[in-house]
């Protein structure tokens, strides 16, 4: 794969970067409605979305950092954006132009003050693994096989301009009107920047894995603090291949069910014991070893659950509380969903979005066991999605909905669903945490 040499990290040069993908988004729209003239109107928009998804991505991937992973997170929201868009943008994930090799040891420089192979006992500058914000490096030290992450130079410094960039895009995709709608972004800024501060990720990572070992069938590397800093971190290989690797090829029952569960286990003790969850649930932060075994990384994106959201939230997954009206508009008011300003079209059209939303998407929550192989259960949310992201009356309403933790817990769920109905789990023990 061809590397890059260098980022573009002035605000100019990143705009000017967008701006360039903007004009080859404008040409696709051109030969779109002269595709219209020979072509259906699927054909023709199918392959403006591919030619569309193929440009953005191509300039964002190499912009790096937030920007690409915004590309990232909507990959993963499979109910709002077609195929074309999901499928380049979920390369995002682990499969970009990697730094070259003398900005690697440029980078060893500036934080360590000493290349890489005056820190480790070898050092591949071929990165073995290239991500949004980072890339991963295999070396080896006292007889260990070691991960190493790079972050890529300017990605801390560029976030607010990025953010600031794609703001427009994000107002006009998920409808969001209104004063309040400033704490939505602030809340991604922050977790981005926290995303980038490495020296906090290897804490997190150390307490996740301290909260967690004890969950069967669950693998964590070890972090090694004397090895990193705050753009660079050093963990254990670990083998195994990509969750979706797997995925794609698996037939054994027995093993999707073992890292179903596994993975079930992991989100539920963190949710609701923690209360504080690995809110990036990507296939690129899970690996599966030769004993089916699931071996987590990457925690630099935790989301703390505060008590006041997260007692209404869970007691929305109970069926008493959705099919009482009384208690269902309550919990809806404790989070944000209805407001007080609200008119009685408002009130009434996203009680009954909700409604039916909550009623299909905490159907696991309803059972001792689940079927997150049945295809039913996933065609009826991608459904549900579509229908509504097409909404002409949802439009009109104000999208500005919601409390601001929403966007994590609910990335949170997107993810964990999907990574899920990929493994093809079946029989999943619901309530199993509470016995580990």
């Amino acid at each position: 794969m061809k590397t890059i040499d260098k980022i573009p990290t002035s605000k100019i040069s990143r705009a000017t970067k967008l701006v360039t993908t903007g004009a080859k988004v404008g040409v696709n729209y051109l030969k779109y409605y002269g595709d219209k003239i020979t072509k259906t109107e699927a054909e023709a928009k199918a392959r403006l979305n591919e030619n569309n998804a193929e440009d953005i991505y191509d300039g964002l991937k190499q912009l790096k950092g937030s920007a690409l992973k915004v590309a990232q997170m909507l990959s993963m929201e499979k109910s709002i954006l077609p195929q074309a868009y999901v499928e380049k943008f979920s390369l995002a994930q682990f499969s970009v132009p990697p730094l070259s090799a003398p900005l690697v040891s440029k980078t060893f420089k500036k934080y360590f003050g000493k290349l890489p192979s005056q820190i480790y006992d070898s050092f591949n500058l071929n990165s073995v693994n290239a991500a949004s914000i980072g890339q991963v490096h295999l070396a080896e030290k006292d007889g260990k096989k070691l991960a190493v992450k790079i972050q890529y130079p300017g990605v801390a410094d560029s976030i607010a301009s990025d953010l600031a960039m794609v703001k427009p895009i994000a107002i006009k995709m998920f409808n969001i009107k209104g004063k309040d709608s400033d704490k939505y972004f602030q809340e991604v800024e922050n977790k981005l920047v926290e995303e980038t501060n490495y020296i906090l990720e290897v804490k997190q990572s150390k307490a996740i894995v301290a909260a967690c070992k004890h969950i069967p069938n669950l693998k964590f590397p070890n972090y090694y603090e004397a090895l990193s800093s705050e753009r660079i971190i050093t963990m254990d290989w670990m083998e195994g291949e990509h969750l979706s690797e797997f995925t794609a090829y698996n037939k054994d029952q027995n093993k999707a069910d073992q890292l179903g569960q596994a993975l079930w286990d992991f989100y539920m003790y963190q949710l609701h014991v923690i209360k504080k969850v690995h809110a990036d649930p990507h296939p690129g932060n899970f690996l599966v070893s030769k004993s089916a075994d699931l071996i987590a990384l990457d925690f630099g994106c935790m989301k703390e659950i505060p008590e006041d959201f997260y007692v209404p939230y869970f007691e929305l997954a109970k069926p008493e509380v959705i099919d009482n009206k009384i208690l269902f508009t309550e919990k809806m008011y404790e989070l944000e969903i209805l407001r007080e300003e609200d008119t009685q079209e408002e009130l009434d059209f996203f009680s009954a979005m909700f409604h039916e939303l909550l009623s299909l998407f905490t159907k696991p929550f309803h059972e001792d066991t689940f079927d997150f192989s049945d295809p039913e259960f996933f065609n009826a949310i991608s459904e549900m999605g579509q229908r509504y992201s097409k909404s002409t009356e949802l439009r009109k309403m104000n999208g500005n909905r919601g409390s601001k933790h929403f966007i994590y817990i609910n990335r949170t769920f997107f993810g964990l669903y999907n990574l899920m109905f990929d493994l093809k789990a079946k029989n999943v023990q619901i309530n199993n945490y509470k016995s580990l």
